[in-house]
């Protein structure tokens, strides 16, 4: 009986460690990603790239990336105003 109860909580023990490096593996595939939601606020109390990018632990050409059109769903925001007015 304490056979079995070795086996089931070796078992436990590797489930546990697959499920914990799936999850660190996940969030190691995109280094890229930066929140532009943050980056807009910081950008409009005054903040620059370089300070932006150092606060948030991202570089300055990602950064730079979110300083693109605004998008609103597939459009772009400048495509919603009629061009002949």
């Amino acid at each position: 009986m304490t056979h079995a109860f070795s086996k089931l909580g070796m078992a436990a023990a590797l489930g546990t460690l697959l499920i914990a490096g799936g999850m660190s593996g996940c969030s190691s595939l995109s280094t890229d990603h930066v929140d532009c939601n943050v980056v807009k606020l910081q950008t409009e109390s005054g903040r620059s790239d370089a300070e932006i990018a150092s606060a948030i632990g991202a570089s300055v050409k990602d950064v730079a990336k979110c300083h693109g059109t605004e998008k609103s769903g597939n459009k772009t925001s400048d495509a919603a105003i009629p061009s002949d007015y």
